[in-house]
């Protein structure tokens, strides 16, 4: 009995040591568990320490910037104030209607900020306003004035489409033209073709004075005079992906009437886009004038093909094959005048810029004497077809002398 009573009492402590090291064991386990969900929970705390730190950083930043803007706003604030009784807009409705130039596009866009400030965005005169300087502008030469009277619009609610290099954010228009983004792109065939430049430009398809027209009569006698005097300086030219255009430096002038017109630049079409009497001649070189007043006068040479040109022959040479940037050539002086036939009987109406946004109130001046081009300088110029089809002539008259 004293046997087996041994033998029960010893299977008991061994059970009892299993137990205490199981107990031990689960014991130092789950320690070991806490220990590394402490670890984790630190490691957490550091992040969140660190994304704290981070966020309060932006927070002081953003502080600051709204301390700038609510002193900025502050001011437009008492701008606003100053110009709300509307002396100022009526003292400069008053100058700007005694005008006989009528208004360029800087003064249309500077009447809508003003009109802006007084009567708000939704003002429908402040919106006309702006629209007017976004028809009238220049859209190479004056792309601020551009810039300012969209933006403008679209503060108004206005839907319009606005150019790349004019919106506050970065991105590329859906119609941008590859690798150089800007303006909304255009073009002399396919689906930006002449057809569906109103898409994009209004004034192309609603206008009622567009550029170019068939040349026909009959005539109403031109009362105009020109007095061309251009003169030679440096070289400038420019491929803008649409025509070979020449910039020209201050001193060359056109007369009309004796108002003088400064010659901005020019550039060539191909084949001419006026037509004479449903005919096209091979070229045309269309020389861009403006007077202090901002009106627009054109003077088309229409190029025949004949001899060779010795003029055409400096432009072909030094001429950018590729769309970019203007080319200085310092070391080449050229004279427009040596495109311009001696005889400056003319073909006058009045129309529009003959691409887009096709603003009107242009003066054209279609020269009767053709000048030679031959048919291998032609075929040198980079473009195969840059003219715009004629326009219908809405019951304009076109003059002649």
């Amino acid at each position: 009995m004293k046997k087996y009573l041994r033998v029960i009492i010893e299977i008991l402590l061994g059970l009892l040591l299993v137990g205490a090291g199981a107990f031990g064991y689960m014991n130092f386990a789950g320690k070991k568990h806490i220990s590394h969900e402490l670890t984790e929970v630190v490691e957490s705390l550091d992040e969140a320490k660190e994304e704290l730190a981070k966020t309060s950083e932006e927070l002081h930043e953003a502080e600051a910037k709204v301390k700038e803007l609510s002193a900025k706003a502050r001011e437009l604030e008492a701008v606003k104030a100053a110009f709300s009784n509307g002396v100022l807009l009526g003292d400069v409705e008053g100058i700007y209607k005694g005008l006989k130039t009528g208004l360029s596009a800087e003064r249309q866009l500077s009447l809508g900020a003003i009109r802006l400030l007084t009567n708000g965005a939704k003002d429908p005169e402040t919106v006309s306003a702006f629209n007017k300087a976004l028809e009238m502008a220049d859209w190479s030469s004056r792309l601020n004035a551009v810039c300012a009277a969209q933006n403008a619009l679209v503060a108004a609610g206005e839907k319009i489409t606005v150019l790349a290099d004019c919106a506050p954010a970065k991105g590329e228009d859906k119609h941008a033209k590859g690798g150089h983004g800007g303006a909304p792109h255009w073009d002399y065939e396919g689906e930006m073709g002449p057809e569906n430049w109103g898409k994009e430009f209004p004034t192309c398809a609603a206008g009622k004075k567009q550029s170019p027209l068939n040349i026909v009569g009959p005539f109403e006698k031109s009362k105009d005079n020109l007095e061309v005097s251009y003169k030679p300086g440096p070289l400038r030219m420019l491929n803008n992906g649409h025509t070979i255009q020449v910039n020209i430096p201050p001193g060359s002038s056109t007369k009309i009437n004796g108002e003088v017109y400064d010659l901005l630049q020019f550039h060539f079409h191909r084949p001419s886009e006026e037509k004479i009497d449903g005919k096209p001649m091979a070229m045309v070189a269309h020389f861009v004038h403006k007077s202090k007043a901002g009106k627009l006068a054109v003077i088309g040479v229409l190029l025949k093909e004949g001899k060779d040109n010795e003029a055409i022959n400096v432009l072909w040479d030094n001429a950018p094959g590729k769309e970019g940037p203007e080319v200085k050539l310092d070391k080449i002086t050229f004279d427009p005048g040596k495109l311009i036939p001696s005889a400056l009987a003319h073909y006058a109406y009045e129309g529009s810029l003959t691409t887009p946004p096709c603003s009107e109130g242009v003066n054209f001046y279609i020269l009767k004497t053709p000048v030679d081009i031959s048919k291998a300088q032609v075929a040198k110029f980079p473009f195969k077809m840059n003219a715009r089809p004629v326009q219908p002539l809405n019951g304009r008259k076109i003059g002649a002398n």
